[in-house]
């Protein structure tokens, strides 16, 4: 019979070679952060964040050093004591949502507009291409 030796962490190395080992204990939903897909046109960057139920003046965006900065508040409702509870999912209070944007974009034209629980946010690019700029060139006068 033979016998195999027991090596009680010989699992331990693969397990933080995974890039999302921390999404089993911290999942999606139980995140106070928003949701957001971005996506990038000819001449914009596009983000649509979801934030169903948030009154638009209490969200603020910013974008500074290219990065895009979401922050806001839902009103926490006290919860009432007669109603029975099966579930308490709906997540109430402050949230915050940063990512770093793929272009540099033009942080004095960006354009937010919040519809039907949707906030769209509109970033124009800044132009990739070089300006091509004509330098006249003097003539210096000659003494005599």
């Amino acid at each position: 019979m033979a016998l195999i030796p027991w090596k009680p962490f010989s699992g331990l190395e693969n397990f933080f070679e995974d890039e999302d080992w921390l999404l089993p204990i911290i999942p999606r939903s139980q995140s106070n952060a928003p949701v957001m897909d971005v996506y990038e046109t000819e001449k914009d960057i596009v983000a649509e964040v979801n934030l169903p139920g948030v009154d638009p003046n209490k969200i603020d965006v910013s974008v500074e050093d290219q990065v895009l900065r979401i922050s806001g508040a839902t009103e926490e409702k006290k919860e009432e004591k007669k109603k029975g509870y099966w579930r308490k999912e709906i997540r109430k209070g402050s949230f915050e949502r940063a990512i770093r944007l793929p272009a540099p974009v033009k942080e004095d034209k960006v354009e937010a507009v919040y519809d039907k629980g949707v906030l769209k946010i509109i970033m124009p690019k800044l132009s990739s291409k070089p300006q091509k700029k004509k330098i006249k060139v003097k003539t210096k006068r000659q003494t005599s």
